[in-house]
């Protein structure tokens, strides 16, 4: 059966929606293996000609993506090449924001770091006000965003907003978000799924043509030199990752409640960080 090989993904297609509900437990973290599948998961939704229209969500009430895992930053090589590429999630937003179909974000707890950047990539982001929260904590552990969210958020949101954002690492509630232009809408939790689903299935509806060209002309006008600039970020990433004070502050987070489920309810584990000299 399609999509029966995924491990992390539980899915409901109804009209030509596709609702996938991210399930790997405890966080959502956005490692290894959540990367390869969400990567496997664009590419089959993009070559699937029966669905129109894709509902990202969690199946954990607390956390819709908590962030990449840091895991990655230990083995990371030392040495970064001048020659720039791409980075997987990089690559996983781009193909669900490039795909000739409509995709949704549905937010109802964390989603910090990559996983911000998962739902700033989408077409819409709609998030259940008084549970869901958006941040890029990247910085405080001597990190650069490297999913995207330098390029996104500036155009979503302007410069200084996107400064206060990625550089004072702190959350932000949906309504917060919806007010900076971070989300599309912040809705009470009641009525966030039937919103999300009346529309998502109102889209479906639609030619299916017209919604991918509708989708290329809104892209040319507001990304036109969004693959630069996510070259730019990838590397500046890739040079975070490489310097000794990142890896020691990645080494020290992890020991002190980054990736367990109380530590990332509310990133307490920054605040127990040494202080920098």
């Amino acid at each position: 059966m399609q999509y029966s090989d995924f491990k992390c993904f539980q899915f409901r297609f109804d009209a030509g929606v596709a609702f996938v509900s991210i399930d790997h437990p405890p966080i959502n973290l956005l490692d290894e293996v959540l990367s390869r599948e969400l990567d496997q998961l664009g590419r089959d939704l993009e070559a699937d000609q029966s669905v129109r229209v894709v509902v990202l969500q969690s199946a954990l009430p607390d956390f819709f993506i908590a962030h990449s895992g840091l895991g990655r930053v230990g083995s990371a090589s030392k040495m970064v090449s001048t020659t720039r590429s791409f980075r997987l999630t990089q690559t996983i937003g781009e193909r669900f924001r490039n795909m000739p179909k409509v995709t949704i974000a549905k937010v109802e707890g964390r989603a910090r770091g990559g996983g911000s950047e998962i739902a700033l990539a989408v077409d819409m982001c709609f998030a259940a006000a008084g549970t869901a929260i958006f941040g890029q904590p990247e910085v405080a552990v001597g990190l650069v965003p490297g999913g995207g969210s330098t390029q996104r958020l500036p155009r979503l949101i302007g410069r200084g907003r996107a400064l206060e954002v990625l550089l004072g690492c702190n959350d932000l509630s949906a309504e917060l978000a919806e007010r900076y232009g971070y989300i599309n809408r912040a809705l009470p939790a009641d009525e966030l799924t039937p919103f999300v689903e009346k529309l998502a299935h109102r889209i479906a509806s639609f030619p299916a043509h017209a919604i991918a060209h509708a989708k290329a002309a809104v892209d040319a006008g507001a990304f036109g030199s969004l693959a630069e600039g996510l070259l730019v970020e990838a590397h500046e990433s890739d040079l975070s990752v490489a310097s000794e004070v990142t890896q020691a502050r990645v080494t020290e987070a992890l020991k002190v409640g980054a990736e367990t489920y109380e530590g990332e309810l509310e990133l307490d584990f920054l605040a127990r960080l040494s202080p920098l000299r």
